[in-house]
């Protein structure tokens, strides 16, 4: 496999980065897109068109293809594969059916392939994307290879979009299956965020909606916790430091914990929605704000991806969850940059509104603060 990463900040410059990446003999058949809203995605797929090359593109909160995050632009893996050893499926979520949209794609392709590895996009903030993997697990088994993320729309929260050379959707699903006797697929999705305090059991939750922790109002407990202030509907700051500074640690039987987010407050009773479910009766820790062990933990856990699993690798790619950008800050790009030069091959990136992926050692969950590295390599 061969592989080469553009960007650009208009179609221009994507036509002109294109042409360029070819013109040593380069022949790519696969493209990986990462783009703002405020970009052309049908324009960006009329060049790929043109050139008959399969797309799977996802809209951000930022994209990069090296330590320097972008916004507003569009950043591009190319690969140069064998059209055999892969497929790309869509799917648009009917009502609530994200669980049979992504059990469909995957039953799709195990008439294609005997051994399978899932990238997959979603598109819509409402997406349960833990129903989707649960979808792939109930056709491929509970060690399903699978990771991705979810589509953002430069932190408007509003519309997001998944799309390949003829489709598009703000509400589905957008995969590349691939044939994993011929191409070896390693990720490993981390966090970094350290727990602080003793373990609460959450005692009263309905799906993502978390009522109380230890049986005080979860935004009070949690706002205690941060030494938070101005706990009002007025302060229009306060969700924001929850989400990127305070997140839930939601403990699990095996793994790291998964992160779940406080993303909007019921002020009736001091209860807040989170970005993925959190059963009742679970177990949970509450974070830190993230320092530079945030990032050390990451680039860490992808260097023993590499010592373990992937001694060598042709591409990579990279879901970041768009609430690092905003709790690490100048950080972000130390991170970016310590994963990169790892493999040091080709990458593409985006800042996701959810990672979906698994763990060291721990389930395939859907994830939020964290960062998912997918390293490729033919076989």
């Amino acid at each position: 496999m061969k592989a080469k990463s553009i960007k650009g900040k208009s179609t221009e410059e994507i036509q002109t980065a294109f042409t360029k990446s070819m013109s040593d003999g380069f022949s790519p058949n696969l493209a990986i897109v990462f783009l703002s809203v405020a970009q052309d995605r049908k324009a960006i797929c009329h060049i790929l068109d043109k050139a008959g090359i399969a797309v799977f593109g996802s809209t951000t909160n930022g994209e990069f293809i090296d330590e320097e995050p972008e916004s507003k632009s569009v950043a591009m893996l190319l690969l140069d594969i064998n059209k055999d050893y892969f497929r790309i499926y869509t799917g648009d979520f009917q009502s609530d059916s994200y669980r049979d949209t992504s059990k469909s794609i995957a039953q799709k392709a195990n008439k294609e392939f005997d051994q399978i590895a899932f990238l997959l996009a979603t598109s819509n903030f409402a997406a349960d994307g833990e129903e989707v993997l649960l979808g792939l697990q109930e056709a491929n088994g509970e060690q399903v290879n699978a990771f991705g993320g979810a589509a953002g729309d430069d932190y408007g929260f509003e519309d997001t979009w998944v799309f390949t050379n003829e489709w598009e959707s703000n509400n589905g699903m957008v995969c590349i299956a691939l044939d994993e006797e011929k191409v070896a697929v390693r990720g490993i999705a981390t966090c970094g965020w350290k727990a602080m305090g003793t373990e609460k059991t959450v005692t009263r939750s309905e799906g993502n909606h978390v009522f109380t922790i230890d049986n005080e109002p979860a935004l009070n407990i949690t706002t205690k916790y941060g030494g938070l202030e101005n706990i009002t509907s007025e302060n229009k700051d306060l969700i924001i430091d929850l989400a990127t500074n305070f997140p839930l640690q939601l403990q699990r039987e095996k793994g790291d914990p998964v992160m779940r987010t406080p993303i909007v407050v019921d002020w009736t009773d001091h209860s807040f929605y989170t970005t993925g479910s959190v059963p009742q009766g679970s177990k949970i820790r509450f974070s830190l704000p993230p320092d530079w062990d945030v990032m050390e933990k990451v680039v860490k856990g992808v260097q023993n991806l590499k010592e373990t699993e992937m001694p060598e690798a042709d591409a990579l790619i990279v879901f970041s969850c768009a609430g690092r950008t905003l709790s690490l800050g100048p950080m972000m790009n130390a991170e970016i940059e310590g994963v990169k030069q790892v493999w040091n091959v080709p990458m593409a990136g985006m800042f996701s509104s959810a990672e979906l992926g698994r763990m060291a050692g721990g389930n395939l969950e859907m994830h939020n603060l964290t960062t998912c590295c997918v390293a490729l390599k033919e076989k």
